[in-house]
């Protein structure tokens, strides 16, 4: 039996973290050494059990004279080995690891030390305030990281949080006081996540935290488990561990000295300079202040860095605020109004790539709008989620608690939802923000918030009223593991192409699909015993048959006009009717009537007045049906109808059948159609006039090809079920009326006239009492236990968030909306019923216009899924992962065993080193670059890595400009150049001033691709690979007006190319241009909040300087084409131009300086009309007028060369045979595919192609011999 020695003092943190510890291991895998659960023991281990002085408590005996393990971090990890996360090694484990070592040498001090002395039980070295600054400096990086997280390393607590978590039970039990936990807001509400989990309960109890006055009853004893060491021993013991890491190092070096004797190994050839990997940004910025840029930058990017302290600072700056600059909101303001609400995800939700390509295209226009000077609003919030929500606190109350909803009540049960809220519900908050996200949080929604209700509960009484939603028995979709009615959008249509096998909920053998079942009705009154059969796919619901359908014009049956056919098994005869729904070619011709239970057979039913016999109750199971059937669940049923029918001989086959099964996508229950009484909105009115609005020009859908859609829908509407059978939402105020006067008679459910609704149940019943003519004291009222569909109230958001229908400053300026961005799978489900009821309830449009952007793909263009393996989660992306961290959150999903392989299989052939680092910026940029209307985007990673390097790019060419601008540097008032401008200051400004056209134009017609190629292209090809190389020598020069001149060109550049990116790459942009100097000591604070660059600003297009530049740009390429066909890397040879016209000879004059630089070639020379060139030159096409003769005469060996170069051509010939030959072949044009075909006839151009420059590359040598 294994012993888990622990203190009894309550304040014992150390025994305190085993008991927890112990707790996860008995609700998980159990201990780590594989045996029972340990026993308990409130006291040190006997001497005489120990081989050693008794160990320092929480101690661990397994089994007498077994493996003894003590101190706090090693039991803990003993007894709950899951708590680290993963295998040993993986991200998630190091990350544990590594907040686990933080809490131990950091946080433990700190806590000590700050709480300790307060309370008398450890003379302080230092005052009480200088103790509570350095527990601030350890909470420090813990705000900051919690700011995005829920627990340190997951989505559940893990060893990291029980270690840090019970390091500071005593500060928040002693110390921090109410507004010291409100400066550490973050810790304290991740600390009260914590110790509200079950297992922290069952061991702590009710925490109480500090009030700021201390109670006798709470001092703890002298006996807390604390380390007890003085400052002064602990400085020693730092100097001890820096002596001890110098002298590994210096081991370490010694071990790769070679032994004597030998020689040392000759370096390797150095490699080109590479990232040095994570860089952190690790001053002391408490959240919310400004991060300090006035150090040196680090050698190289890292998002890492980068991206630390910004978010904080801006959001308590109030950047992202209407307000901001402007005394109110409805101040007025000529740049206009931009506002937008966000698509609110589900508070049940973590973040996706859908969610990352919509913020990244909402943030971009936010932040361009609000650069403009635009008041702008982004409102976030999020939706209740009802059916998701309901499923996870259900899962959550049975695996912690053994109860059912039903068990707990309803009104304790919405308590645990709302208490799950509150712990879990701010999660995907805190990733949009590690999006950069520029929200105004302070407006932040949630749609069961009062505010959101209210206006839920006017809208539905309004409509009421109106006549607009009414009640009605109709089929709905039904999962019977939910026991609700279900949108379209939550069934999922999983498609067979034949006999299948499915798991259904509740059902422990699988379920057959994709079968076609023939029987026999036989015709009653028959004497020849004739039969009429017909097929289905769900068997069981022949209980509920209530006639036969043939078409009109099928001969087959016209003998059946007026006949009937005997149900074998219910004493109900089905009459035969001629319907024209009924496909005379398929089957039999003959189908059976099921009104309650398929859609067709209700619509058959209401035409020919047939009875709709209901023979499934909400849970699946069969009523109204005769025994044996009685009871039986619907699954069950099938079997038992199917032996039935055999044993009585009318069964007649059964076939392959292709079919589409309905799944609940919350439940993965098979979705059953069911007539259900339920509230319905009148769409028919509603929809032509959101039809209406797009045909008149009034709301704008883009790209426009999903107008064509949008009139689809809405021409074919129908009537909107809006009734859940839920808890969690909003529930109905719909009140059913029973009247106490015999004068008026007992309502049915079906019957709208005994329904009333009102904001209050007085106004119901006041509403009652006059519907029926009695009075109030006679109504008794009982409201509809159902909530509203959780589209109905997202319908209401453009207004709800602004308090409709109460009149407000912001429902005056911002509704209607200027623009709703989202993804074109919701157009119907979502914008649609946004714009029929913000145009029923407010007579207006809820916005202007939509934009609706692709899904995101794989790299092969195939639909993310978890059982492919290929699901990117963005966080991914951003800070990166091993591939074995990808194969762990497989694991820890909910894949079948089945899938599992072949998931990992994907994510090994997608992903064989895992995803690298890449950053928010990358992320973001690459996202809205991928961003093509009207195209799904195919997502593939390592271009996101690539804009990782262009912030790398970004980086270094900020950092060189700095260097080259100087300490002393001051920019101009403008940017305006100062007439001294050279050619390359004057090409660099016009090519600023299309950037800035484009990225303008490409905002107003979210055309993204052709803002971000503008931007890159600027930034890479044009300032860094050209003028910034154009610079070098000028600024190293002699004359200091050109030099003057270039640097404010520069700082123009600087300045405004960091605007232009900022909505796309906050961070790192944020970062830079804090680093410049300013123009003005007015300029804004942030770049955030800077103007963003307007041609109006920007008008320095300059044909003249392009035009030259083009040229150089042109020789340069030729020059270095040349020079890697000759292998002359290290060789500066000198350059001839040969022009065509004086024209041209002085414009390659005027740039043969800048073609020197960036060709890296000799001399220059332009050749005179009509002069040759030098004896063994190599010659190519810079353009139509001008060509360039390279100097090899002298550089190369002839001889050599050409025996390499007839070698190569040697080569060349024998493959271009080799294709020629192939090509040739009888067969190849029949036999070969077409792409093959393809490829083969590039190849050989490229070989025929390649020849021709090695034959002229040999006659060149040959004239040098």
């Amino acid at each position: 039996m294994s012993i888990l020695y622990v203190s009894p003092h309550p304040d014992a943190f150390p025994s305190l973290r085993a008991l927890i510890a112990a707790r996860y291991g008995e609700a998980g895998e159990g201990p780590g050494w594989g045996g029972a659960h340990p026993r308990v023991c409130l006291q040190p281990p006997p001497a005489s059990r120990t081989p050693f002085p008794p160990p320092r408590l929480p101690a661990l005996e397994q089994g007498p004279g077994g493996l003894w393990v003590w101190g706090a971090t090693a039991v803990a990890q003993l007894l709950w080995p899951a708590g680290l996360g993963g295998p040993g090694g993986s991200r998630a484990a190091v990350l544990v690891q590594q907040w686990v070592s933080y809490a131990d040498t950091e946080l433990i001090p700190a806590a000590c030390g700050a709480t300790l002395p307060a309370l008398g039980l450890r003379s302080s070295a230092q005052d009480p305030q200088a103790a509570l600054g350095a527990l601030g400096r350890a909470l420090s990086p813990l705000e900051e990281w919690l700011r995005l997280h829920t627990y340190l390393a997951g989505e559940a607590p893990t060893l990291a949080d029980l270690a840090a978590v019970t390091a500071l039970l005593l500060p928040f039990r002693y110390v921090l006081d109410p507004s010291a936990r409100r400066i550490w807001g973050n810790v304290t509400r991740w600390f009260i996540t914590c110790v509200q989990q079950p297992e922290f309960r069952a061991v702590l109890g009710e925490v109480v935290l500090f009030s700021g006055t201390r109670p006798a009853s709470q001092q703890p004893g002298p006996e807390v488990s604390a380390p007890t060491k003085t400052a002064a021993q602990l400085k020693k013991e730092a100097k001890k561990r820096e002596k001890l890491e110098k002298f590994q190092q210096k081991q370490k070096i010694q071990q790769q000295q070679p032994p004597p004797g030998e020689k040392k190994p000759k370096p390797e050839k150095r490699e080109k300079k590479r990232d040095p990997g994570v860089i952190t940004y690790d001053l002391p910025t408490p959240p919310g202040e400004k991060k300090d840029v006035s150090g040196t930058m680090p050698d190289s990017y890292s998002p890492q860095y980068v991206e630390a302290a910004w978010y904080p600072w801006w959001e308590r700056q109030g950047f992202f605020k209407p307000e901001y600059g402007r005394s109110s909101v409805s101040a007025p303001n000529p740049r206009g109004t931009f506002m937008m609400c966000i698509p609110p995800p589900n508070v049940t939700g973590s973040l996706h790539l859908g969610h990352a390509l919509t913020n990244a295209i909402q943030d971009s226009l936010t932040r361009w709008h609000r650069m403009r000077g635009e008041t702008t609003l982004w409102n976030p919030g999020c939706d209740h989620a009802g059916i998701a929500t309901q499923v996870v606190v259900e899962k959550k109350l049975w695996r912690e608690q053994g109860l059912s909803r039903h068990q707990l009540g309803r009104e304790a049960f919405l308590r645990e939802v709302w208490k799950w809220k509150e712990e879990k519900g701010d999660r995907i908050y805190h990733q949009l923000k590690k999006l950069g996200s520029s929200l105004d949080w302070d407006r932040a929604c949630f749609t069961m918030d009062p505010k959101l209700s209210a206006t839920v509960i006017e809208a539905f009484v309004r409509l009421h009223e109106e006549g607009v939603i009414y009640r009605s028995t109709r089929l709905v979709n039904w999962s019977c593991t939910l026991n609700s009615a279900i949108s379209d959008i939550e069934v999922d249509k999983k498609e067979l192409t034949g006999r299948t096998l499915l798991s259904v909920p509740g059902y422990k053998e699988k379920v057959e699909f994709g079968v076609l079942v023939s029987f026999a009705y036989k015709v009653q009154g028959s004497d020849s015993n004739e039969e009429v059969v017909v097929a289905t796919t769900r068997i069981e619901t022949m209980l509920g048959d209530v006639a036969i359908a043939v078409h009109p014009e099928d001969p087959r049956y016209q003998h059946l006009k007026g006949k009937s056919v005997v149900h074998p098994f219910v004493s109900r005869s089905l009459p035969v009717i001629f319907d024209d729904f009924v496909d005379m070619e398929f089957g039999t011709g003959a189908v059976k009537i099921t009104p309650a239970h398929d859609q067709n057979d209700y619509e058959v039913g209401q035409r020919h007045g047939l009875e709709a016999v209901s023979i499934m109750d909400a849970r699946g199971a069969l009523v109204n049906v005769p025994p044996p059937f009685l009871g039986l669940p619907r699954f069950e049923a099938r079997k038992a109808v199917l032996a039935a029918l055999k044993e009585r001989g009318l069964f007649r086959g059964v076939e392959d059948n292709p079919m589409v099964v309905p799944l609940c996508n919350r439940s993965k229950d098979v979705v059953e159609p069911l007539l259900r009484p339920q509230w319905y909105v009148r769409c028919g009115e509603m929809a032509q006039a959101a039809s209406a609005a797009v045909t008149r020009g009034d709301l704008r859908i883009l790209p426009e090809a999903h107008q064509r859609t949008w009139h689809a829908w809405m021409d074919n509407i129908r009537d909107w079920c809006i009734s859940r059978q839920l808890w969690w939402g909003h529930r109905i105020p719909a009140y059913f009326v029973t009247v106490s006067d015999p004068a008026v008679p007992p309502g049915e459910d079906p019957d709208g006239r005994y329904w009333v609704s009102g904001r209050t149940e007085a106004e119901a019943r006041e509403k009652a009492a006059k519907e029926f003519g009695v009075s109030p004291d006679k109504i008794s009222l009982q409201q509809d236990e159902d909530v509203l569909d959780t589209w109905f109230s997202s319908g209401l958001f453009p207004f709800s968030i602004l308090g409709w229908p109460n009149q407000s400053e912001d429902l005056s300026v911002f509704y209607p909306g200027t623009l709703l961005e989202t993804g074109h799978d919701i157009l119907f489900f979502w914008v649609a019923r946004m714009v029929m009821l913000g145009l029923k309830l407010t007579g207006k449009l809820p916005f202007r216009e939509v934009y609706l952007h692709a899904i995101v793909r794989d790299a092969h263009g195939r639909k993310m899924s978890k059982s492919l393996g290929n699901v990117i989660d963005p966080l991914d992306v951003i800070h990166g992962v091993s591939l074995q961290g990808l194969h762990n959150q497989l694991v820890n999903s909910n894949l079948d065993p089945s899938e599992m392989e072949k998931a990992k299989e994907g994510q090994k052939a997608d992903f064989p080193a895992g995803i690298p680092e890449c950053g928010t910026d990358a992320l973001r940029f690459g996202l809205c670059a991928y961003t093509s209307q009207g195209r799904d985007i195919n997502l593939d990673v390592n271009r996101i890595l690539g804009y990782r390097h262009f912030c790398n790019k970004l980086w270094n060419a900020t950092k060189f400009a700095l260097r080259g601008l100087g300490k002393g540097f001051v920019p101009s008032a403008t940017s305006e150049p100062g007439g001294c401008e050279s050619l390359a200051d004057r090409w660099i400004r016009s090519r600023l001033t299309e950037a800035v056209r484009l990225s303008n134009q490409g905002f107003q017609a979210y055309d993204f691709p052709a803002i971000t190629t503008a931007q890159y292209s600027f930034w890479l090809y044009e300032l860094c690979d050209v003028y910034l190389e154009c610079l070098k020598p000028v600024l190293n020069g002699v004359d200091q007006v050109a030099a003057e001149s270039a640097r404010q060109t520069l700082y123009t550049c600087l300045d405004i190319g960091l605007r232009l990116l900022s909505p796309f790459m906050p961070f790192v942009t944020e970062e830079l241009f804090q680093r410049l100097p300013r123009r003005t000591p007015q300029a804004p604070p942030s770049l955030c909040v800077t103007s963003y660059p307007e041609p109006s600003e920007c008008s320095w297009k300059d044909p003249e300087a392009e035009a030259a530049f083009e040229l150089a740009l042109s020789i340069t390429r030729a020059v270095r084409s040349l020079r890697a066909d000759y292998n002359l890397t290290r060789i500066r040879p000198d350059c001839f131009l040969e022009v065509a016209d004086e024209a041209t000879g002085a414009l390659a004059s005027a740039v043969s300086g800048y073609v020197q630089t960036l060709a890296s070639a000799g001399i220059v020379a332009v050749l005179a009309l009509g002069a040759s060139a030098p004896q063994g030159c190599a010659v190519a096409l810079a353009s139509d007028r001008c060509s360039v003769h390279l100097q090899l005469q002298g550089l190369v060996d002839p001889a050599r060369e050409l025996g390499k170069l007839q070698a190569k051509r040697d080569e060349a010939q024998r493959q271009a045979q080799r294709l020629q030959e192939r090509r040739a072949a009888s067969s190849y044009s029949v036999k070969v595919p077409l792409k093959v075909q393809e490829a083969d006839e590039a190849k050989l151009q490229q070989t025929e192609a390649e020849l021709r420059k090695v034959e002229e590359a040999i006659a060149l040598f040959q004239k040098m011999l």
